[in-house]
């Protein structure tokens, strides 16, 4: 992968999944890497695989949520490096749960880690992508921040409010002329924990849901969407599609406008099991 070398990257959620495999990725290609997670024991793991590389890293132990923390952190990755190029807004949580049975406290968590931890990690690191005349931020929204499903209505709200924000942003950076180009990221299902991690309201089986996602959905494994998503960064391109079923999806959704929705309303059986 060309045209990393020399840069500082940023990546949150570096403990596993997609988020370790862009830090290996980004060291790979001669990147100087700051990783975080709120998992303490996974990130060291993405550490000792990124020092094996012979690249350059920062590990700090971070939970997104944290405004203050996150704004302290950006300064002193910067005062680490000297510069930032990059960040990867990364971090997330897998919630299932119809809007009638979701308790409001797991919403306002999957708003909290999903959408805030994104703005939290754009505000706190903009200033300096701006300073190094060469900056660019990488927000994971999801193939739900372009379509939605049933039993997703808390993740959907915020992958799809991810998408505004940083399409907004885009069009603040090019207005300005500001250096600092701007993605949108919309994974598909990818080979991770993530599903089987989730959280879920009361009586739904997440192993269930989370042994279906493997099975049919999550045909990507994380060293492929991480060499997807950094083509896209090399490009500048404003939108990266993960995976096929992301493009294929994104184009039933387009093509088929709103009546996508009844459609795959009759698979809510298999995507989210029902309350017992």
């Amino acid at each position: 992968m060309e045209g990393f070398g020399g840069k500082v990257a940023v990546v949150t959620g570096a403990g596993s999944g997609i988020g370790r495999a862009l830090a290996i990725e980004l060291a790979r290609s001669g990147a100087r890497v700051a990783i975080s997670d709120i998992d303490a024991e996974g990130m060291a793991e993405t550490e000792r695989q990124v020092k094996a590389l012979g690249a350059e890293v920062r590990s700090d132990q971070l939970n997104v949520v944290e405004r203050v923390p996150f704004v302290l952190y950006a300064d002193a990755v910067k005062e680490h490096f000297g510069k930032v190029n990059q960040i990867y807004n990364n971090a997330g949580i897998a919630y299932a749960g119809d809007v009638g049975v979701s308790p409001f406290k797991d919403i306002e968590r999957v708003f909290d880690v999903n959408l805030w931890g994104v703005v939290n990690g754009t505000k706190a690191f903009l200033p300096h992508l701006i300073a190094s005349g060469d900056g660019h931020v990488i927000n994971v929204s999801s193939l739900f921040g372009l379509m939605s499903l049933p039993g997703q209505s808390a993740y959907n709200a915020a992958k799809f409010a991810v998408r505004g924000f940083t399409e907004s942003l885009r069009h603040e950076m090019v207005a300005g002329k500001k250096p600092v180009a701007v993605t949108c990221v919309h994974p598909g299902g990818v080979k991770t924990a993530f599903a089987r991690n989730a959280t879920a309201a009361e009586g739904i089986d997440v192993q269930a849901a989370a042994a279906v996602f493997d099975k049919y959905l999550a045909n990507t494994s994380p060293q492929a969407a991480a060499r997807i998503i950094l083509t896209a960064v090399r490009k500048k391109k404003p939108r990266a599609l993960v995976g096929p079923d992301a493009k294929v999806l994104d184009l039933l959704v387009r093509a088929m406008g709103a009546r996508y929705q009844d459609l795959f309303s009759v698979f809510t059986g298999l995507s989210v099991p029902k309350p017992n």
